[in-house]
């Protein structure tokens, strides 16, 4: 194999981040500082928003939206199964009871409203939709939706930051930095909401529900503290910080070029391989967080898999339903979602991030067309 891996994805890191980095280090100060609030408000202006409150994952965003609005036992919410496990499990952490929505089909693996629908119960208090790869869902269908039940919309918005429509529509969002996101802090997140009150519980119960911050006793601004909730060590230091203001400026120039490789991708496939398909319709508004395919029903994704990695390119499935795994099986043995299974059975992730050129995409496609011609002569 003569050409390098192409990653799946690869983070965009430079000196700009080392040099943030130092600067942290330099200052004496580690944790919870003013290079999280005003990484908390540059994300903030970006989404057209007043506020937002820093955590250090996606998962503990997903978990403060709930607890937030006081969900907890007793209590059912819809959430999809193609998602990554975080979704649900953010669920159980409060108690509650995640009721699995199948998606609209293979070709639109975002929640559907008639199913949600038949799944609501008097039980029911919220919703988490979930932008599979970048695409919203439809926001205003949800939102009404939602209020006409009176339930809680959360947005699971790990795949699509700094897209118009997201974070303005839910009760709720949760976003990720993790190192495969369109920006990354390794490890981090972000809610949004435009609740001011559950921003402010949200913020209090990152700190182990303390009314008092460290830097603020630092400073003199309080003596001490109370402890008024029951919180958690939910918070994002300024080693992280740093990195995300670097990253978030980068950011809309770096969704501009994934959306342009997302694009040539459709080209390639439409000249080259016309029977590989894609989900959502290419003229969709996305931050093309992933790039996803649909593969001919009668291809071994496992062998496609490997004879792509034969060629010096990394492939995925996004996702594994969640339905699928042992514990969920346990917990949840009569839950059947056939359009979920029918995505599943035939998604696969190809490598796209801001790094790739135009050839590298090219590449990727005629490998797959290789990948999938071999498989129909060993047939």
């Amino acid at each position: 194999m003569n050409q390098p891996m192409l990653a799946l994805g690869d983070p965009v890191l430079g000196e700009e981040e080392k040099t943030a980095l130092c600067a942290v280090i330099d200052s004496g100060w580690l944790t919870m500082g003013d290079r999280v609030g005003a990484f908390e408000q540059a994300f903030a202006d970006l989404h057209g928003v007043a506020s937002a409150v820093a955590v250090n994952s996606c998962t503990a965003a997903l978990h403060l939206c709930l607890c937030a609005f006081d969900i907890g036992p007793g209590d059912e919410v819809l959430v999809p199964a193609i998602t990554f496990v975080a979704t649900a499990n953010a669920v159980i952490y409060v108690g509650a009871t995640p009721v699995f929505v199948d998606v609209e089909g293979p070709e639109r693996p975002h929640l559907s409203l008639q199913d949600a629908a038949e799944k609501c119960t008097d039980k029911t208090r919220a919703v988490i939709v979930m932008h599979y790869g970048g695409y919203p869902v439809d926001l205003p269908a949800w939102r009404e939706f939602a209020d006409e039940r009176g339930l809680i919309l959360i947005e699971d918005a790990a795949h699509s930051p700094a897209i118009e429509e997201v974070g303005h529509w839910g009760d709720g969002s949760a976003f990720s930095f993790f190192s495969n996101k369109n920006m990354t802090t390794a490890e981090g997140g972000m809610v949004l909401s435009p609740s001011p009150e559950v921003l402010a519980r949200v913020r209090q119960l990152r700190s182990h529900g303390m009314t008092a911050t460290t830097i603020e006793r630092h400073r003199g601004h309080a003596y001490s503290y109370d402890v008024t909730a029951l919180g958690y060590n939910y918070r994002l230091d300024e080693l992280r910080a740093a990195i995300g203001l670097v990253q978030l400026a980068r950011l809309p120039a770096w969704t501009t070029r994934r959306r342009r490789l997302t694009d040539s991708y459709r080209r390639f496939f439409s000249e080259l391989l016309p029977e590989v398909h894609f989900p959502f319709a290419a003229e969709e508004h996305t931050a093309a967080h992933i790039l996803p395919v649909l593969l001919p029903d009668d291809a071994d994704r496992q062998n496609i898999m490997a004879a792509l990695r034969a060629q010096g390119i990394q492939s995925s499935i996004h996702y594994p339903p969640i339905h699928h795994f042992a514990y969920y099986r346990k917990r949840f043995p009569s839950t059947v979602l056939p359009n979920s299974d029918a995505f599943f059975s035939r998604e696969l992730t190809l490598p796209l991030h801001p790094r790739m050129t135009e050839e590298e995409v090219e590449r990727v496609v005629k490998a797959l067309q290789k990948a999938l011609r071999e498989e129909k002569h060993d047939l």
